[in-house]
C-alpha cells in the first residue's frame, strides 16, 4: 500500500502551521498533548495530500478546527471534499469551530471524550 501519512513533500507545511498555530489550536492542544486524555495525538499531521490539525493514530481520528474562514461557501466546499476523502479512508472526522475551542474549552473535552 502506498504510504498516505506525512509526505515528504508537506514537511515545510507541516513545520509552518505548528509554528504557527492559531490561539484556538494553542489552547486545544495544550489539552491533547502528552496523552492528557489518554490517548496520543499529533499535530498538523499528513494525510494523503492534506494536512490535518489533530489526529490520534490508535482510533483513526481527525479532529479539524474551524476559523471564521471556514464561514465562506468555497472554504466549505474543500473542507466537505476533504473529508468525503479522508473518511473513505476509513478515518472519522469531528471539527470544532475556534470559538467554541477559546470560550468552553471544557464543554469541547466533554464532547470529545464521546469519541474516545
Amino acid at each position: 500500500m502506498r504510504a498516505v501519512h506525512n509526505l515528504t513533500i508537506q514537511k515545510k507545511t507541516r513545520q509552518y502551521l505548528r509554528n504557527n498555530a492559531t490561539k484556538a489550536e494553542k489552547i486545544f492542544w495544550q489539552e491533547l498533548r502528552n496523552n492528557k486524555i489518554g490517548v496520543k495525538f499529533r499535530r498538523q499531521h499528513g494525510i494523503k495530500g492534506y494536512v490535518v490539525d489533530f489526529y490520534c493514530p490508535k482510533l483513526k481520528l481527525i479532529i479539524e478546527l474551524d476559523g471564521v474562514v471556514h464561514d465562506f461557501r468555497k472554504q466549505r466546499e474543500r473542507d466537505y471534499l476533504k473529508e468525503k476523502e479522508l473518511e473513505k479512508l476509513n478515518f472519522k472526522v469531528i471539527r470544532y469551530n475556534n470559538f467554541d475551542i477559546m470560550e468552553n474549552i471544557g464543554e469541547v473535552m466533554k464532547d470529545l471524550r464521546k469519541y474516545l
